[in-house]
């Protein structure tokens, strides 16, 4: 083979192979046979001549060369993206993928309508919505953009701050009717908390008093959960007390299914931030949904949005 066998199909192969370190995951990723995989990485590396990846029988890693190639693959890749929304004008913004990952509940109650919205507007895009809370690599998951809440230590990739989410505490009207109304922050020792257990620190209750004051209050509970849906199911259910954003609870409290109690007490608001694969944030389509949800997103309960 010769370096006209260098084709854009085994280059794409070699890159995801090399950000997700797995034959198999990325043939799965792809719907072909893992056979595939293996034939357009072997093709590539007789084409340009030196070993890309160094295989075992957990993982596959990149050869010293294949870092290089990598880096300058990534590029190419790009370019040929763009140079095609370009040649296409404007027809070729609306047209491709886009993978988006979003803070789970979140995504479940009001990211996914936005972008129902999206693709109302932009009917030839598709979205491969991920809902997960874990802080996953985005070039590994070939993740284009991520809605993340809290705060970020991911320096690598573009942040766009979207705002804050507001919270509030909130209880369902037969729990306060069995177990009393708290009338200041340190009653809530007392009561069933329910707590995220994939939040460090959710034993202690961080309130904001209406002078500006900071509270602290021991906070526990029999029931602990790490997904914000569940918790909603809980408070529901008469289970306890708990800080909960303002848009995962917004229709229940306009049902008076939920209560606010301490009403001039609040738990600090929470950055929502967007984070974007640097080498993605030039595709055209990744650009409109960015900014369409940077528009939109000030319209979701409780997010005042950044200035």
């Amino acid at each position: 083979m010769d370096r006209s066998d260098v084709t854009l199909e085994r280059m794409r192969t070699f890159v995801r192979v090399a950000e997700r370190g797995s034959l198999s995951a990325v043939a799965r990723e792809l719907g072909v046979g893992q056979s595939t995989i293996t034939r357009h990485l072997r093709e590539l590396e007789e084409a340009v001549g030196v070993p890309l990846l160094s295989r075992t029988t957990r993982r596959v890693t990149m050869t010293d060369e294949g870092s290089r190639y990598y880096a300058d693959s990534v590029q190419i890749l790009r370019l040929v993206e763009q140079a095609s929304d370009e040649a296409r004008g404007t027809r070729g913004a609306s047209a491709g993928t886009i993978r988006i990952s979003c803070t789970a509940a979140l995504g479940v109650l009001h990211v996914s309508r936005l972008i129902f919205a999206f693709q109302d507007r932009y009917p030839d895009i598709g979205v491969d919505l991920s809902l997960t809370d874990e802080r996953i690599d985005l070039v590994r998951e070939g993740v284009d953009i991520a809605l993340r809440l809290g705060p970020l230590t991911d320096s690598s990739m573009k942040l766009r701050a979207l705002g804050q989410s507001r919270r509030l505490l909130v209880a369902a009207p037969a729990y306060l009717a069995a177990r009393g109304r708290p009338a200041v922050p340190k009653d809530l020792s007392g009561h069933e908390g329910i707590r995220m257990s994939n939040i460090a620190g959710s034993d202690t209750l961080a309130l904001e008093g209406p002078g500006g004051e900071r509270h602290a209050v021991p906070f526990g509970g029999r029931f602990r959960v790490d997904h914000g849906l569940a918790a909603r199911e809980a408070l529901v259910a008469g289970r306890g007390i708990a800080p909960a954003h303002h848009w995962l609870v917004d229709d229940l409290l306009a049902a008076r299914r939920l209560e606010v109690i301490l009403p001039d007490y609040a738990p600090p608001p929470v950055p929502l931030s967007m984070l974007i694969v640097p080498e993605r944030a030039g595709i055209a389509r990744v650009r409109l949904l960015v900014d369409f949800l940077a528009e939109r997103i000030g319209g979701i309960p409780g997010i005042e949005k950044s200035r």
